[in-house]
């Protein structure tokens, strides 16, 4: 087998590995490292590795460590340049260096200014070849969160939507409709497991009063950071939220001031205030998405609301469309979707579609 087409194939498996702890690693990106030697003719893993939960350690030294004295004269397969910056334990690039490892097969470089280019640069200075760009589209969707961050000062932020056969999000009296069916929701409790934050207006949860967890059996503690907006503290104290603010973490971005009388009852059930900024009556989104990146998340779940969804539209603040179509059907009068199927904006571009039960997902990333 020609030696680009068995680094795909060992790269896609990196790749799959780095989604073990996808969501999990902290401000650190998950990334998958792969060491594979040649033995009697055929190429084989002696070590795997993948991101700690928490961030440390990383891949690369776990992987080094699992294959021991096979490392020297192998190939090293990683889905982020290895890391080039000193802290209290050596950068990764050096202790591939000192593991003897031969070549290096990289996917996507790492924008960080303190490694992007240094690590592949100490590696090849030691006299290890380097392959760069290896399927590198297909880690970075999956580092979409990190890179976001890194490159933009916000994290990546994922509209989701579910809309009525008849392009309705909802009814105008409010009253709650299910749309989609139990395999959608169940899908949907899954993506929120790989987000660390989930993002809804107050109108949303006064109306809805969801509970925004992941509730699939066994990623119970999976569930992100909730985030709520609400200039004015509108949020009930007896909301589903703020009742369980102590066993999952509930975040509102507020304008309003500290001596404002909501605060106290909601600070003592134990939620978190992020103090925004006020534009045009209504939160700063992008200051905001800036505030999120400093405290180290990488990646946003809109899924409230048709004016929050209308607003990070407007404000080009929309990486990924995830819009989910029901056969349910709403009334003439109901809310219209911000988008559907055939309004996706500009921009974006198809990148697949799929069918959960009898419901279809169309998914579009931003071009």
């Amino acid at each position: 087998m020609p030696a680009d087409t068995l680094d795909r194939r060992f790269m896609a498996a990196a790749i799959r590995l780095a989604r073990w702890h996808q969501g999990l690693t902290g401000s650190n990106p998950s990334v998958g490292t792969l060491i594979v030697r040649e033995t009697d003719g055929d190429r084989v893993i002696v070590g795997r590795g993948v991101t700690a939960m928490g961030g440390r350690p990383h891949a690369e030294p776990q992987a080094l460590e699992e294959a021991g004295e096979l490392a020297r004269g192998a190939t090293a397969y990683v889905t982020l340049e290895p890391c080039a910056h000193h802290g209290r334990t050596p950068p990764c690039a050096e202790a591939l260096v000192r593991a003897g490892i031969k070549r290096v097969v990289a996917a996507a470089t790492d924008p960080d200014e303190r490694v992007s280019g240094r690590g592949y640069g100490i590696l090849r200075a030691a006299g290890i070849e380097v392959v760069e760009g290896v399927l590198a589209a297909e880690a970075a969707r999956d580092l979409a969160g990190y890179l976001s961050r890194r490159t933009a000062n916000r994290p990546h932020v994922t509209l989701k939507l579910a809309i009525s056969r008849n392009g309705k999000i909802g009814r105008r009296d409010r009253t709650q409709v299910q749309i989609t069916g139990n395999v959608t929701r169940a899908q949907v409790h899954g993506l929120r497991a790989l987000s660390d934050v989930i993002l809804i207006g107050v109108g949303t949860a006064i109306n809805d009063d969801p509970v925004l967890t992941c509730r699939l059996p066994g990623l119970e503690d999976r569930s992100p950071i909730r985030l709520v907006l609400d200039t004015d503290l509108r949020l009930p104290p007896g909301s589903a939220l703020v009742r369980s603010a102590r066993t999952t973490p509930l975040w509102v971005a507020t304008t309003a001031s500290q001596e404002h009388p909501a605060r106290a009852p909601l600070a003592q059930a134990g939620v978190e205030f992020v103090a925004s900024e006020n534009h045009d009556g209504r939160i700063a989104l992008p200051e905001l998405l800036e505030d999120l990146a400093a405290r180290g998340l990488s990646s946003v779940f809109v899924e409230g609301g048709e004016q929050v969804a209308r607003a990070f539209l407007a404000e080009g603040l929309v990486d990924r469309i995830l819009l989910f179509t029901a056969q349910t059907v709403i009334s003439d009068d109901g809310v219209d979707a911000p988008v559907t199927p055939d309004t996706v904006p500009a921009g974006f571009r198809r990148m697949t579609s799929m069918s959960f039960g009898g419901d279809t997902m169309d998914e579009y990333e931003r071009v």
